[in-house]
């Protein structure tokens, strides 16, 4: 099939929509469910970014992804106990890809709601079944076991988006898209990721451990797919915080830092133990922990609101304790798309754990980067890569 009809382009008075090739048939085929213009940009986006993190890593990749940016991407790394029970999972063996979209998907919960998601590798049903039961709009994977599909197509009354999408198909080195009618054309982004880009290291601290290298890989490569400006914190295999589409560097530090800060709330014990009544939503107990866990704690707690979610009313989680608690954060990734420009970014990106950064380089200020990284011990390489997306 060259060419396929969508519901819409990014707004239902953008009609008609549709997608096509120039040369040969479409990649993927829809197995379920009737994509619109935004579905198919997060589906070949997420797509890619999969693809790369397993050809980096060795590992099944998963990603999250919403308005054509990563709520939350991952590989496969086993998870511990404290985050089986953050992320809902405690006492489940699960399957490679499975872990990996369970970790991509606990990122950031609040912002994968209604999420697409990306499959490195064949969707089985233990997926398929964690799937079920998230807000989520649709699905892409090289493939989908026969009882994987089965439940996939029960999802949003049968019109959940199922695409399955040819691992063989290669683009062409020249891209182009219109914008105001005017063509625009460039060379694909096809720089690689490997560890090569983290030899340059200028700072007094040079130890990179594997596991780092591995989450400054994911956090670039997770750079590579989201909107610019942008900066993504990754710890133990997965991004635990992006900050996406910001004008100014340090405000998506800044954004993502405090993303980075959320996730790691979310295994404090006084987190792991809210009373939650059973009657209570999965979305509704996630948009209360993100209340729980920010200045805004009061606020539910207060005029009883708390007995909307809760079966008694959960201690208070003060500034002081939420404060102590990010300060034992320790051994964070940071990737960033450029150049940080000011050594500020170093300052807030310390503030939530950071121990090891990966940027390009190249700013007229990367001596006072370089400082501050050498203030707080931190080993920093510069990829000389930038990794613009719009």
């Amino acid at each position: 099939m060259k060419e396929l009809e969508l519901k819409y382009g990014c707004n239902p008075n953008q009609n008609p929509a549709k997608v096509y090739m120039e040369q040969g048939d479409l990649p993927f085929t829809v197995l379920n469910g009737r994509p619109g213009y935004i579905n198919l940009l997060d589906a070949m986006n997420s797509w890619q970014l999969v693809q790369e993190l397993k050809a980096a890593t060795g590992l099944p990749a998963a990603a999250s992804f919403k308005h054509v940016s990563p709520a939350g991407a991952a590989v496969a790394v086993p998870l511990g106990d404290v985050l089986q029970k953050v992320y809902f999972v405690e006492g489940v063996e699960l399957s490679p890809i499975a872990t990996a979209y369970i970790r991509a998907r606990g990122a950031d919960r609040m912002s994968s709601y209604g999420d697409f998601v990306a499959l490195s590798d064949e969707c089985d049903a233990q997926t398929a079944s964690f799937l079920q039961r998230e807000v989520s709009d649709g699905i892409i994977a090289p493939s989908y076991s026969a009882e994987a599909l089965e439940i996939l197509k029960t999802k949003r009354k049968g019109s959940y988006l199922v695409i399955q999408m040819d691992p063989s198909y290669r683009p062409a080195e020249q891209e182009t898209k219109q914008v105001f009618g005017i063509t625009f054309e460039q060379k694909r982004n096809d720089a690689q990721i490997t560890e090569e880009c983290l030899k340059d290291i200028p700072t007094k601290n040079k130890e990179i451990p594997e596991a780092a290298k591995r989450d400054l890989l994911i956090a670039l490569i997770t750079l590579k797919y989201t909107q610019s400006n942008s900066v993504c914190y990754a710890k133990d295999g997965q991004a635990i915080g992006i900050g996406a589409g910001q004008q100014s560097r340090v405000h998506c530090t800044r954004l993502a830092g405090n993303k980075a800060d959320v996730w790691y709330l979310r295994q404090n014990p006084k987190v792991l133990s809210l009373p939650f009544r059973e009657d209570v939503r999965r979305p509704d107990r996630d948009n209360a922990i993100d209340v729980y866990v920010s200045d805004e704690c009061m606020d539910l707690l207060g005029d009883d609101n708390w007995k909307r979610v809760f079966t008694a009313c959960p201690p208070v989680l003060t500034r002081e304790e939420k404060q102590a608690w990010i300060a034992t954060q320790k051994g964070v990734a940071l990737g960033s798309d450029a150049f940080f420009p000011f050594g500020d970014n170093i300052e807030r990106a310390h503030k939530s754990g950071v121990s090891y950064v990966a940027q390009s380089g190249g700013s007229i200020r990367d001596d006072n980067v370089i400082e501050t990284c050498d203030k707080y011990g931190i080993a920093m390489a510069m990829t000389h890569i930038r990794l613009f997306h719009h």
